[in-house]
């Protein structure tokens, strides 16, 4: 790779990092897995940066790659990992309810399925449409639309968002108590 090639990808890589690392972490549910994950993508994108800078959509090039790695990250891990309910960092006073929120998503996104969990990070986290987010995931629009259904259902029939959803009440299996 030429010194224009290089700075070409620097340039990529500044713009889209955070996002990146962002999306990682909602699919992983670990800031180190997600620094990992996010690192590890850069690399695949970087062994082909002449081919992923002609393309159509870099951006979706890189996503998939993300993905994917995630993919295959899930399969390697041998021991399950859950999703804490207390955020890594330090709430600031006037964050906090957004904070919480924002923990009680994550986890609540953690104890999805993969599939699902991907679905629903792209299309509704990551604002992809239905077919960005079935070429991210390598599959048809009817199974993106159909994880992202099921895993909202999940999400709102999940005792700890549906808490957020209805402060007071207990809600199970559609009925207030």
């Amino acid at each position: 790779m030429n010194t224009s090639e290089e700075a070409e990808f620097r340039d990529f890589v500044v713009t889209r990092r955070a996002r990146l690392v962002r999306t990682a972490y909602l699919l992983t549910g670990d800031a180190g897995e997600a620094e990992d994950l996010a690192q590890t993508a850069l690399a695949k994108v970087y062994a082909s940066w002449r081919r992923v800078a002609r393309a159509d959509n870099p951006d979706a090039y890189l996503r998939r790659v993300l993905v994917n790695a995630s993919v295959s990250r899930s399969r390697r891990m041998r021991v399950p990992q859950s999703l804490s309910h207390s955020p890594p960092e330090v709430p600031v006073s006037d964050q906090t309810d957004r904070v919480l929120v924002r923990s009680v998503l994550v986890a609540a996104l953690g104890r999805l399925p993969r599939g699902r969990r991907t679905a629903v990070v792209l299309r509704y986290w990551e604002d992809l449409s239905e077919s960005e987010a079935a070429q991210a995931m390598g599959c048809s629009v009817g199974t993106v639309r159909s994880q992202a259904y099921k895993g909202l259902a999940q999400l709102r029939s999940d005792p700890d968002t549906a808490a957020l959803l209805w402060p007071g009440t207990h809600r199970q299996e559609g009925v207030s108590v």
